[in-house]
């Protein structure tokens, strides 16, 4: 590494190639480390190159570094505002269990209705 990164540390660099599993950022001449696919942008990213292209300038943060391997993780995604939540929490969830009680009663009348005239059908 030609200079000391430490963890925390804002970055701009380049982006030199482009894998399924993440993207290599140059931070300089010598040093280079990797933005893996989950620390490109908030939620799912199917594709990194709907995201990012070789050659171009990003800004990153140093997550992680491992002088013994000499790698270096990264991430954009640190740099950006988090969406806001879209969990609903203005009702109160029920379990599984209480939403197969509520309905539990309504399949067995419609069976219990239906179980005289599947008795006649099979009896002809």
């Amino acid at each position: 590494m030609a200079r000391k990164y430490e963890v925390g540390e804002e970055l701009s660099g380049k982006v030199t190639g482009i894998q399924p599993y993440g993207a290599f950022v140059a931070l300089d001449e010598e040093t280079q480390g990797l933005v893996h696919i989950s620390e490109i942008t908030y939620g799912f990213v199917k594709d990194i190159n709907d995201f990012l292209s070789i050659g171009q300038e990003v800004e990153v943060k140093v997550l992680e570094i491992d002088d013994g391997a000499g790698k270096i993780s990264l991430s954009i995604r640190a740099l950006q505002e988090a969406p806001p939540s879209t969990k609903r929490e203005d009702r109160p969830r029920k379990s599984l269990q209480a939403r197969v009680n509520e309905r539990d009663a309504d399949g067995f009348n419609s069976l219990k209705e239906k179980l005289q005239g599947w008795i006649e059908k099979s009896g002809q």
